[in-house]
């Protein structure tokens, strides 16, 4: 070991006793008994062990030293009388002969106690991280992630990958999020760009003769924070395959992820291969989302025919769409907590009654339904004890509220949920366009690189008027993991003429594509291989398998929910002399 110490604080055992040590690590904890009796604990990175000063001088010595200083001790293993099965460590004891200081703690306050520190305040937390880091359970994730990253990059060297890192400073491109620029000195009034995601190159990898490629990418998006995603920066096992269809890619995630799933996840169990697949069209309207948990049996269902002319205002015109959940017993006011919850985060109002145990409709909007009450129980399927959840609005309203109410309700109430487990499936055929809420006008529904479904012949179609261009899919996928969109990915358009016509239908022509993808247009004039790809997140699986609500708690210095870096007081002020030398004015924003 090293000159400060011949163990690590996790690793003595009985077989020990009777031997000196020497133990390094942070002063967790004094427990002074008496004038001359005192238990220690000190902690390292590997575990913590029980050091006992038994004289008056030794007790004053760990006394006059403040919590979270950095120590080293010396002394004798003994077995411990009251032993503590709860530690690796918990037979055995150190006697003290002698205690070094090697990094004195100046702080007779902390900010929190480093062993309660998830209790602290986020921003505390974040202020302090490198004492944060300090707790075992905070630790723990990012060690974690570091196994999770191991094995990640062990699995696609064995599939044949090879790891390419590609340019952190590059051209701003339109990908679908605000850039993070950086002025160029020596090209003044000219920037580069952090790359939102490796995408043309990763491309341009492919059309250079590279068969598989991958990176454990940093992505950089000037965009808000959200539990599943942290701002600024975010990390993505990137992908992509030559010579490749839709199925080499799922057949590859099908092969590395749940391995690992099962092997690092709190849950031990994890969708086999093949993932169940769902169409976009059909993930909308059974779950009303494109992100389904499926742990959760609830479904959404179409009420419009049967309810739609009950009476009921909100219904009047609208789709109706309705969650049936079986076996329901909960309260009055669980009812309307959980429907409140439902209305903050879907941005739609639901409504509501039930079946009771007498076949009656009771509650909500009983008096519209009692009517109708043989036709919504035949239409619906009902049950006694059956609760009924709706939403009601224009299609995209109805069933964003309606997937809403089955992840809520999935949730809470019991039964409904087989929480403990790692749930995969793939959504596919996504819609290649949509109409801009924006504009009114026909645009790119998600990823423009993506070749449509049928490809230059289904945009001749849509050109000539046979066919609806919203009609149109596109050779895109998206993985998800209980209810989490892990990736997107896609079937690229590898052929110019596909690739300029795919733009020309948004009212972009071949300058245009020229001008916005330079690099990998004039690549795929000198043929290129089809192919495929995906990028799962890394931060967003590490996530999922740690059990943790935020993705803030899996990264080793996150950011705040404000892009901001409170710790190193970032983003700052630079000085005029740093502005003059990149050619930069500072215009202040209009109160």
């Amino acid at each position: 070991m090293t000159q400060n110490r011949t163990h690590t604080c996790g690793q003595l055992r009985l077989a020990d006793a009777g031997q000196q040590v020497k133990i390094s690590g942070w002063l967790e904890n004094v427990r002074i008994v008496s004038a001359g009796l005192a238990f220690i604990v000190v902690r390292d990175f590997y575990g913590v062990t029980q050091v006992v000063a038994e004289s008056e001088d030794m007790v004053n010595t760990f006394k006059a030293i403040n919590k979270e200083s950095t120590i080293s001790v010396e002394g004798t293993v003994r077995e411990r009388d009251s032993k503590n099965s709860k530690l690796p460590t918990g037979d055995i004891e150190i006697v003290p002969s002698g205690v070094e200081v090697l990094g004195r703690c100046r702080h007779n306050e902390l900010p929190f106690q480093v062993g309660r520190s998830r209790e602290a305040d986020e921003s505390q937390r974040l202020k302090y991280r490198y004492l944060d880091l300090r707790n075992p359970a905070v630790k723990n994730n990012i060690v974690l992630r570091c196994s999770v990253v191991s094995a990640l990059r062990q699995a696609m060297t064995e599939h044949g990958f090879l790891e390419i890192t590609t340019p952190i400073l590059t051209a701003s491109s339109p990908e679908g999020a605000r850039d993070y620029l950086v002025p160029a000195r020596n090209h003044p009034g000219r920037f580069y760009a952090l790359p939102q995601a490796p995408q043309q190159f990763k491309q341009l990898l492919m059309t250079s003769g590279f068969d598989r490629y991958f990176q454990i990418a940093p992505c950089f998006r000037d965009e808000d924070a959200r539990a599943d995603r942290s701002p600024g920066e975010f990390y993505q096992l990137d992908m992509e395959m030559a010579f490749a269809s839709q199925e080499d890619v799922f057949s590859v995630i099908e092969d590395v992820l749940p391995p690992i799933f099962a092997k690092y996840g709190k849950f031990n169990r994890a969708s086999a291969a093949p993932f169940r697949r769902i169409s976009y069209t059909d993930a909308m309207e059974t779950y009303g989302t494109d992100k389904p948990d499926l742990r959760i049996d609830l479904t959404v269902r179409d009420a419009t025919s049967v309810l739609g002319a009950c009476g009921f205002g909100p219904f009047e015109g609208s789709t109706v769409k309705a969650v049936v959940v079986s076996d329901f017993h909960e309260t009055r006011k669980f009812i309307d907590r959980t429907l409140a919850d439902v209305e903050v985060v879907s941005g739609g109002k639901p409504y509501w009654f039930r079946l009771d145990e007498k076949g009656e409709i009771t509650g909500g909007i009983a008096k519209f339904v009692q009517p109708i009450k043989d036709a919504v129980v035949s239409a619906l399927h009902l049950n006694p004890n059956d609760f009924v959840a709706l939403s009601a609005g224009k299609l995209s309203v109805a069933q964003k509220t309606a997937g809403v109410l089955v992840k809520t309700l999935g949730a809470a109430v019991p039964g409904h949920m087989d929480q403990e487990q790692y749930a995969f499936c793939w959504i596919v055929d996504f819609p290649m366009y949509e109409i801009g809420e924006e504009s009114g006008q026909l645009e790119f529904c998600h990823n423009p690189f993506s070749m449509p479904s049928g490809g230059l012949d289904v945009l001749l179609k849509a050109e000539r008027g046979e066919i609806d261009p919203l009609s149109i899919t596109a050779d895109q996928y998206d993985l998800v993991c209980n209810g989490v969109e892990l990736s997107s990915g896609a079937v690229r358009n590898h052929d110019p003429e596909i690739m300029v016509k795919a733009f020309e239908m948004v009212r972009l022509g071949e300058e245009d594509v020229k001008a916005k993808f330079p690099a990998m247009y004039n690549a795929f004039t000198y043929g290129a291989p089809p192919h495929a790809g995906i990028a799962p997140g890394v931060d967003r699986m590490v996530m999922l398998l740690a059990g943790e609500d935020s993705i803030r708690e899996i990264i080793p210095f996150p950011m705040n929910k404000n892009a901001q870096d409170i710790m190193m007081s970032a983003p700052g002020e630079v000085t005029q002399k740093q502005l003059d030398e990149l050619h930069i004015a500072l215009v202040k924003p209009e109160a």
